[in-house]
């Protein structure tokens, strides 16, 4: 899987691309196909925390933009990836940029692995939840709502970050609402910090999150494959 996640990065545009982990195994691993790896300190609360460390190790510039593609994301398309980065790149008032996919399946809605986002009209987030958000008030049959056109977006795995921002990030404590939620990006919100967000160009399928979901990647892997 990692190699996977990996050669689609090699896919995109990005400059440099670098695997972090603070597991020796995860080391030989990626070394073994050719990758460059940084190994971290193993006490980070997520895994901005990690790449803001790979930054300082690296002598990277504030200036820079960082893309963060999650090591359970083996089948994220690389055009996303320059998605992202150029979304962030269009929009100096944000400090993060990220993208989201519309869902149109119920059980979707209610899985608390499927992270849901709202959005303001100008496009940036105004909240994560593992929760159903917004709650449709009419109706409480998410099924019906579906049925009647409403949408939800479901949050990708995808973040990218200016380096000064990063480095601020990582400075301030996990947050209660990151906290309750285990979700990172909520930190920088809690702070007063922007996301931007914007429909990926390209559908990107569900990451692993359990055992069920490595199995469903798996075979569709093997389905490319054959």
């Amino acid at each position: 899987m990692l190699q996977h996640v990996w050669q689609r990065a090699i896919e995109s545009s990005a400059k440099s691309v670098v695997i972090a982990t603070d597991d020796e195994r995860i080391v030989t691993a990626a070394r073994s196909f050719g990758a460059e790896v940084l190994l971290t300190r193993s006490d980070h609360h997520c895994g901005s925390d990690r790449i803001a460390e790979c930054v300082d190790q690296l002598g990277w510039p504030d200036d820079r933009l960082v893309v963060n593609l999650q090591g359970d994301e083996p089948l994220m398309p690389a055009s996303c990836l320059d998605q992202v980065a150029a979304l962030l790149g269009a929009s100096p008032d944000c400090e993060v940029a990220s993208l989201y996919w519309p869902v149109s399946d119920a059980a979707e809605v209610q899985n608390p692995n499927a992270v849901k986002v709202v959005t303001a009209i100008d496009g940036c987030a105004l909240y994560f939840s593992r929760s159903p958000i917004p709650y449709e008030r009419a109706g409480a049959d998410i099924d019906a709502a579906i049925t009647a056109g409403k949408r939800w977006k479901r949050h990708l795995g995808l973040y990218a970050y200016r380096v000064s921002a990063l480095r601020r990030y990582a400075a301030l404590p996990p947050t209660p609402l990151e906290l309750a939620e285990r979700l990172e990006q909520l930190r920088i919100m809690e702070h007063g910090g922007r996301i931007a967000m914007a429909r990926a160009g390209e559908f990107i399928p569900a990451g692993i999150d359990s055992r069920e979901d490595l199995e469903r990647v798996g075979m569709l892997m093997q389905g490319n494959l054959s």
